[in-house]
């Protein structure tokens, strides 16, 4: 039985491929953070969870929005990676269910965005962040 060995081209390939979807993935969920701390604000977006019927909302909004505006620079900036798209694809596996599914599935409400951020992530969970990312500069053999 042969096996094909990927060429250099290949993975140069794959790890621009990451590059450019860790970053834009991440840019898309500090703009989210972003947003649920500087223009909602806090209160804001604690009262928009309330309102959607998120558990803990007082907990959850900080949470959440410091979990992607942090979790959207680890990803863009390739650190931690796996750690940081697991964590946010756990955030977008609670938007599915408590707000987004029963809007269908269309936007602008609806759970297509957050089902195309969820599978993005879940890649990066998975594949890890790629060559051109602080994680491949770290000395650490299991890179996160």
């Amino acid at each position: 039985m042969t096996t094909h060995s990927p060429t250099r081209t290949t993975l140069q390939r794959t790890d621009l491929a990451l590059t450019m979807l860790r970053v834009t993935i991440g840019l898309i969920f500090i703009a989210h953070g972003y947003q649920k701390l500087a223009i909602y604000t806090l209160p804001g977006t604690t009262g928009a969870f309330t309102q959607m019927g998120v558990p803990l909302p007082a907990l959850m909004a900080p949470l959440i929005a410091l979990s992607e505006l942090i979790g959207g620079a680890a990803l863009a900036a390739g650190l931690f990676t796996r750690v940081a798209a697991a964590l946010l694809a756990t955030d977008m596996v609670g938007a599915l269910i408590l707000v987004h599914l029963k809007a269908g599935f269309f936007n602008p409400d609806g759970a297509e965005f957050p089902l195309a951020l969820l599978a993005a992530s879940l890649t990066l969970a998975l594949t890890g962040a790629g060559a051109y990312a602080l994680d491949a500069r770290r000395p650490s053999r299991a890179r996160n």
